[in-house]
């Protein structure tokens, strides 16, 4: 709980800065705009065999770094 200051208002809580929202949101930026190209372009920007691997890594890794940061979502009351 967050002391009060000498005016009386309680304190301002200061928040951390996250990167998993940015991470994945990179993430989802950047297949969405793979996805478009290939659309646009009518032929395969990267082939199936490539796309696959390249989206559950990119999954695995967006998945590591909310793991790794769910602390500094989490607030306790």
């Amino acid at each position: 709980m967050p002391e009060d200051t000498r005016d009386g208002r309680p304190a301002r809580v200061r928040r951390r800065f996250d990167p998993a929202g940015p991470v994945t949101g990179l993430f989802f930026l950047t297949l969405a705009g793979l996805f478009l190209a290939e659309g646009l372009a009518g032929e395969p920007i990267l082939p199936t065999t490539a796309l696959v691997p390249v989206v559950l890594i990119g999954l695995g890794l967006v998945g590591t770094v909310r793991v790794l940061t769910r602390g500094r979502r989490r607030t306790l009351r």
